[in-house]
């Protein structure tokens, strides 16, 4: 499960990608939405490594 935590920011960056493109925004318009899905994935890809050690 965890060497697949990738993939969220993957899928979430191409969903926005679609959406932006499927509106009418430019990539500069939607930048900030990008920043908001990287640092939200790492956030939670940084939880689930602390987790791993504690719960081994």
């Amino acid at each position: 499960m965890i060497k697949f935590l990738f993939l969220i920011p993957l899928l979430l960056c191409l969903g926005w990608f679609v959406y932006l493109k499927h509106n009418g925004y430019t990539l500069e318009q939607g930048k900030k939405g990008f920043i908001y899905i990287l640092v939200i994935s790492s956030t939670i890809a940084l939880f689930y490594g602390l987790l791993i050690p504690l719960t081994h």
